[in-house]
C-alpha cells in the first residue's frame, strides 16, 4: 500500500511540474519579491541569462535589481534608498519576436488622411455639393444643415458654421471649385479649435517621470490604445514603462504585454482580480527608479453607470500622486458612439480630471464630426485620433489636416 501512495505521489508531483513548464512556455515574467503580497509581476522580453551565476548582493537591492538577477532570489528584500538611476535589463524579444521601430508621430495624421475616405464623402463632399450650386435656397441650406447634423457635428456647432457660410453667400456664387473647398476648410477648422493646447504631457519633471493615465469605457479600445500610445512615444524617442492596472479582465493584461513586447518596453501587472491602485503605483514606482521618460497606465473599462467603479479611478490617481503627479488623463471614445460618446465623457470628468480625448474607430466607418461636438460640449481637446486597425494607426489630432482630409481633395 506504501508503494502505491509514493506512486501517486510521484505522479501528481510530476503532473503538477509539467503543467508548470507548459505556463512558463509562455510570457516571461519575474515576480517582484519585495510585492509578492501584492502579486505585482515585471514583465518583459527575458534577456539572455548567463552560464556563471553569481548570488544577489545582500543590500541595497531595488526591484529592478532583483529582476536583473539570476532566478534565485536574495532571501529577504532589503529596503534602502535608491542611489542613481536603476539600469533595466536589455529588451530582448521571445523567440520569434521581433522588437520593432516604430515611424515618429510627426506627419502621422497627414499620412493616414485616405483613412478618412467614408467620412469625407458624408461631410466634405457633401458639402461641396450643396455649396457649389448656382443660387442657394432656404432647401440648400436646410441641406446643408441636415449634412452636418448627420456627421454629429453637433447642434451648437452646426448653427455656427451655417450663418458664417451665410455671411458669405456671395462669394459662395462666384467661388471656384478651389476657392470653395478652402473655404469649407478654413471653416471646418475654425469650429475644431485649432487654438487648444493638444500637446502630450509626457516629459519627465523635476526627476519623476510623466504619468499618463488612461480611462473609457469597455469596448472603445482602451487596451490597444495604451500599446498604440507605446508606440507613438518610443518612436519619438522616449523611453516608457506600461502598467497593466485592470486586473479584473486576464486578456487586458495578457494584450499589454504584447504590446509591450513589440517594442521592448517594461510592462508591470498584478494578479486577475488583484488591486489596480497598486499595480499602478508599483509601475509608477519601478518607472521612476528605472528614471524613464512615462509611465502609461491601463485602468479597466469602467461602466460608467456605475458609481463605485468611478470612485476606484479616482483611488487610482490618489495613489499614483503618491508616486508622481498624474499629468495627463486620457479618455478613450469610441467615436462610432456618436453623442453618446460626450454622455459617457462628462461622467469621467466628474470622477477624474481629463486632460484630453482619444477618439478610436475613426477611420471613415464614423462620423468626423464627432471631434467638434466632443471639445465644444466638454471644453477638453482631442488630442488623438484612431484612423484604423494597424499598430500605428494613432496619430496626433491637427485641425487642418483633418478638415483637410474631411473635405477631400480639389476636383
Amino acid at each position: 500500500m506504501e508503494f502505491v501512495l509514493i506512486a501517486i505521489a510521484i505522479l501528481v508531483v510530476a503532473l503538477l511540474a509539467g503543467i508548470g513548464l507548459l505556463v512558463g512556455r509562455g510570457r516571461r515574467t519575474t515576480r517582484l519579491d519585495s510585492d509578492a503580497a501584492a502579486g505585482t509581476t515585471l514583465t518583459r522580453p527575458r534577456p539572455p541569462q548567463p552560464t556563471d551565476t553569481a548570488p544577489p548582493e545582500a543590500s541595497g537591492a531595488t526591484a529592478a535589481d532583483q529582476y536583473q538577477a539570476p532566478p534565485a532570489p536574495p532571501e529577504a528584500p532589503v529596503e534602502g534608498p535608491v542611489e542613481g538611476p536603476v539600469e533595466l535589463p536589455p529588451a530582448e524579444p521571445e523567440p520569434g519576436l521581433v522588437v520593432e521601430m516604430p515611424p515618429p508621430s510627426a506627419g502621422r495624421l497627414v499620412r493616414l488622411r485616405s483613412r478618412l475616405a467614408r467620412s469625407q464623402s458624408s461631410l466634405g463632399r457633401g458639402l461641396l455639393t450643396v455649396l457649389s450650386r448656382e443660387k442657394l435656397t432656404e432647401d440648400d441650406w436646410e441641406e446643408v444643415e441636415e449634412t452636418l447634423l448627420a456627421a454629429d457635428v453637433g447642434i451648437a456647432a452646426t448653427t455656427e458654421i451655417v450663418q458664417r457660410l451665410r455671411t458669405q453667400s456671395l462669394v459662395l456664387a462666384t467661388a471656384t471649385g478651389a476657392d470653395l473647398r478652402a473655404l469649407v476648410v478654413r471653416e471646418l477648422t475654425a469650429v475644431l479649435g485649432p487654438d487648444l493646447d493638444r500637446t502630450l504631457a509626457t516629459d519627465r519633471h523635476a526627476g519623476r517621470p510623466a504619468v499618463v493615465l488612461v480611462v473609457g469605457v469597455n469596448g472603445a479600445g482602451k487596451t490597444t490604445t495604451v500599446g498604440k500610445i507605446a508606440r507613438v512615444l518610443v518612436g519619438d524617442g522616449k523611453s516608457v514603462v506600461l502598467g497593466a492596472a485592470d486586473t479584473f479582465r486576464a486578456a487586458a493584461a495578457d494584450q499589454l504585454e504584447t504590446w509591450g513586447e513589440r517594442v521592448g518596453v517594461l510592462t508591470v501587472r498584478g494578479r486577475e482580480g488583484g488591486d489596480p491602485a497598486s499595480v499602478a503605483f508599483e509601475a509608477v514606482r519601478t518607472g521612476t527608479e528605472a528614471e524613464v521618460d512615462a509611465v502609461i497606465v491601463d485602468t479597466a473599462g469602467r461602466l460608467h453607470t456605475k458609481s463605485g467603479l468611478m470612485d476606484e479611478l479616482g483611488k487610482i490617481k490618489r495613489v499614483v500622486e503618491k508616486q508622481a503627479p498624474v499629468g495627463e488623463v486620457l479618455l478613450v471614445l469610441d467615436a462610432t458612439t456618436g453623442q453618446n460618446g460626450v454622455v459617457q465623457a462628462r461622467v469621467f470628468t466628474e470622477a477624474v480630471h481629463v486632460t484630453g480625448i482619444v477618439l478610436t474607430k475613426l477611420d471613415g466607418t464614423a462620423k468626423g464630426g464627432i471631434v467638434v461636438s466632443v471639445q465644444r460640449e466638454l471644453g477638453i481637446p482631442v488630442k488623438l485620433v484612431g484612423l484604423g486597425e494597424g499598430p500605428d494607426d494613432l496619430a496626433p489630432f491637427e485641425p487642418e489636416a483633418f478638415a483637410e482630409a474631411l473635405v477631400g481633395t480639389a476636383d
